[in-house]
């Protein structure tokens, strides 16, 4: 965990109202999931369902990795951010955009509204990019785990750029495809280019750090950056300029050869391990990364499935979102949450004291009794969606839809236990007792 300390670290206003605005966020998920209902169940292209991905990775997904980057930036690049100003502003302009954006799917507005809250989203992604751009260029480590989180920087500014454009053309209609043919390059760059690229990057520094492992072999990950990295380059220009069907075997195939490189790795930190025991955040990250096959998998048999009915393959595309942003990123997120926001505060709140005085652990700023509570929820979540999605049954959905409710509600609760922790520690009294 001190691998997570560093004089470079940006003051904790910058971090706190990311995780917070995710937080809310997630609560604002879960109650959409209840008033979509049968949407759910229906094409992946509907506004509900479209407004619902949207508030997932923009609001609570990136907007909690902005603020867990901004604490790992220095530990990952070996440098101060370039600004904090510029991150706090970033912060409060993407928060509205968020809202605009997702507020502009749910009710369908696609003419009057949507083109102004894209571009409002683009450009509060792109004073990020920048910031990260920027301190990357001051950074003294340069290693493949650093090149993963810039890549990945990189991969997020064109998502944005493209979401703009199939935006804007809503307005003024210039692209020569449908929406759809421009919304799949959209999701596959955002999802695997920002997200995956990113989990690699930031897990492969902090699971080993976590884990207390040593001597591994970094090559399997510059395995994985070549072959994931590769298996978009050759998806955009295909999907862009070629267009030949065959060639859409290949993508699968480069990138699941590239996670599978990184899950070695990760099982090499796994077996290496000298903290045997795992915490509530380690158990979320291990299952998380185990959850990273299924979407792979999904990616197989859609490319492969030529048979099935058009409205199963409809589900299987939402499952295949669903596996992305729940099973891989939300599960890996609530786990990291218990592992880094606490060791932040508590620095925050306690490195004066540090080896002056008795203070509290850093798990001890939050509930574990929760945070267990909140992993069995979830795991309900994750299996009723998972029946309702393959089998049709919308009973299912509403169940795990309340159950993400709790999971989200309970989060709440101990982000801000955390955020709101006061300052408790033991002194001497004249007697030379210890007090409170």
């Amino acid at each position: 965990m001190n691998g997570l300390k560093t004089n470079n670290a940006p003051h904790i206003s910058v971090i706190t109202p990311h995780f917070i605005f995710g937080a809310i966020s997630l609560l604002i998920l879960a109650v959409l999931l209840i008033l979509a209902d049968e949407n759910l169940l229906q094409a992946y292209f509907n506004t509900k369902l479209i407004a619902i991905t949207h508030i997932a990775v923009l609001g609570w997904a990136s907007m909690i990795v902005f603020g867990a980057l901004y604490q790992l930036i220095p530990v990952v690049f070996e440098t101060a951010l370039y600004s904090e100003k510029l991150a706090k502003v970033t912060f409060w302009f993407s928060a509205f955009s968020v809202l605009f954006l997702s507020y502009s799917f749910w009710v369908g507005s696609y003419v009057s509204l949507l083109p102004y809250a894209s571009v409002c989203m683009f450009l509060s992604l792109l004073l990020f990019v920048v910031n990260v751009g920027l301190t990357y260029r001051n950074a003294t480590l340069k290693n493949v785990k650093s090149t993963f989180v810039i890549t990945s920087v990189f991969w997020l500014l064109i998502t944005e750029l493209i979401g703009t454009v199939i935006a804007l053309n809503f307005k003024f209609n210039f692209l020569t495809e449908i929406h759809l043919h421009y919304l799949k390059i959209h999701a596959s760059i955002g999802l695997i280019g920002w997200f995956v690229l990113l989990i690699i990057g930031v897990g492969s520094t902090l699971i080993p750090m976590f884990l207390i492992s040593h001597e591994l072999k970094e090559k399997k990950l510059n395995y994985a950056y070549y072959l994931i990295n590769g298996g978009l380059l050759i998806a955009v220009v295909n999907w862009f300029l070629i267009q030949k069907s065959e060639i859409d075997y290949l993508i699968p195939l480069l990138i699941i050869g590239g996670v599978l490189f990184f899950i070695s790795f990760i099982y090499d930190s796994y077996k290496k391990r000298l903290r045997k025991k795992l915490d509530v955040g380690m158990q979320y990250s291990m299952l998380a990364i185990a959850a990273i096959f299924m979407p792979f998998i999904i990616i197989g048999f859609i490319v492969l499935s030529t048979s099935f009915e058009v409205d199963f393959m409809f589900r299987i595309i939402t499952f295949y979102g669903f596996s992305i942003i729940f099973g891989l990123i939300t599960t890996l997120i609530l786990g990291q949450t218990y592992k880094t926001l606490p060791f932040i505060i508590w620095l925050d709140k306690y490195k004066k004291l540090i080896g002056k005085t008795k203070t509290p652990l850093p798990r001890e700023l939050y509930s574990e009794k929760i945070a267990n509570i909140q992993i069995i929820i979830y795991f309900v979540f994750i299996a009723a969606f998972v029946i309702g999605l393959l089998f049709n049954q919308l009973v299912f959905i509403k169940i795990g839809s309340y159950a993400l409710l709790v999971v989200a509600f309970l989060y709440n609760v101990n982000i801000f236990k955390m955020i709101t922790h006061k300052v408790k520690f033991k002194e001497n009294d004249e007697t030379g007792n210890h007090r409170i």
